[in-house]
């Protein structure tokens, strides 16, 4: 921090802006973007970048107005990147630091994570792209297909094995103390260094002017530590002069973090993870606990619960005005609308929902609530289509019938 001090919050800005939109590498990249704070020491030639980042900051307009009273509600759209979700950010840098070790011939094999989804996909995808190994340990029928697929696609070494993702994550850990295979899990706090731009990113896109409410979905937890970090770093060099408080959003069914919150922060327990449609913050023993903890307290942060048909209706209310979001998001939704409806975030605040990953890895869990096909769930807000006989006349009446209950403009 302090070399980087030796330059104001306006110099920062600046070099900032100036490389977004540019082709320029790294530079294009919205991690690399901010190689000065990422990973200065690296050479442009080590880095394995997909160009990740620079994703979209959606006005929540129509939500926003029809389901919660408010103005200014955004969400920033991580899951548009390279395999479909933030975790592109982090995984850059850590391939890149590895793919630089490996050229000084340091004894690195591979790479390797346990996952529930999103952290496989991404690794196997830059593993490939730099030529290195990946070798993924995920909790077997506990994850989509889409997910799956990824890291099967991209060549990965892929065990599934019959545990959870703690178990896994204990095993990987196990493997990686006694074979030269680089951990990549976000207990590698080179993950966080990257994932930290995408709250850069938000005040580059709202002009460096910071939001009031940041709401992210949190399993292990290095994300809302990132995040933190981020806009820390962006108060302290100058170039914004407060904090946004920060939401950690979990599953009530893996809520390890949540309970914690809830005791006034007395001795953390893990807890045993249920399953939950946000399959990829199904953990009960999170990792960065600490760091959530650390991020939440010097922010006056909060931790809400979202279950799961709290979460599967907040994700087809978004989805009805436009949007096309993962489960993990409908939890962050969650989150939003508890708060909102307390009244602790107000109808004007500025208030940024963070979508990790793109619906498209998660059709099934859509396909199975407008079929109201989920067992002890109402599903209120399913869409399922309408069984008509080829005829005119049939289509006809159930096209009126349809027009007649639709509002007027």
């Amino acid at each position: 921090m302090e070399a980087l001090k030796q330059f104001d919050g306006h110099y920062w800005k600046s070099l900032f802006d100036s490389r977004v939109g540019k082709t320029n590498w790294p530079y294009g990249s919205g991690v690399w973007s901010k190689k000065e704070w990422v990973l200065p020491e690296i050479d442009g030639d080590d880095i394995v970048s997909a160009f990740e980042g620079n994703s979209n900051l959606f006005w929540a307009e129509r939500f926003g107005k029809q389901f919660l009273g408010m103005s200014d509600l955004w969400v920033k759209h991580c899951g548009i990147s390279h395999t479909g979700s933030f975790k592109d950010l982090g995984m850059t840098v850590l391939v890149s630091q590895v793919n630089r070790l490996r050229k000084m011939k340091r004894p690195v094999v591979g790479v390797g994570c346990a996952s529930t989804g999103d952290t496989s996909a991404a690794l196997s995808a830059y593993c490939a792209s730099a030529g290195i190994p990946s070798i993924v340990f995920l909790p077997a029928d506990k994850i989509s297909m889409a997910q799956l697929v990824q890291p099967i696609a991209n060549g990965a070494f892929v065990l599934s094995i019959d545990t959870d993702f703690d178990g896994c994550m204990q095993l990987i850990r196990e493997v990686t103390a006694e074979l030269p295979i680089y951990l990549a899990n976000s207990l590698n706090s080179l993950r966080l260094e990257g994932q930290k731009t995408a709250a850069i990113e938000i005040l580059q896109q709202f002009d460096w002017e910071v939001p009031d409410w940041i709401i992210v979905p949190g399993g292990n937890l290095g994300n809302i530590y990132a995040f933190y970090k981020g806009f820390k770093m962006c108060h302290e060099l100058g170039l914004v002069d407060k904090m946004p408080r920060l939401v950690c959003a979990q599953a009530a069914n893996a809520n390890p973090l949540y309970v914690h919150y809830k005791s006034g922060w007395k001795d953390f327990q893990p807890v045993k993870a249920n399953t939950t449609f946000a399959s990829a913050i199904q953990i009960g023993d999170p990792v960065s606990i600490d760091r959530a903890v650390f991020a939440l307290q010097n922010c006056n942060g909060i931790v809400e619960e979202a279950t799961e048909e709290e979460l599967m209706d907040a994700m087809a209310q978004a989805d009805s005005t436009g949007m096309f979001i993962c489960p993990h998001t409908g939890v962050a939704l969650t989150a939003l609308i508890k708060l909102r409806n307390s009244g602790v975030i107000g109808p004007n605040d500025r208030t940024v929902v963070v979508s990790t990953a793109h619906g498209l890895k998660f059709t099934q869990s859509k396909v199975d609530y407008h079929s109201k096909n989920i067992p002890d769930m109402s599903c209120k807000f399913a869409n399922p289509p309408v069984q008509v006989k080829a005829d005119f006349g049939a289509v006809m009446d159930v096209l009126k019938g349809y027009l007649n209950k639709t509002p007027k403009v």
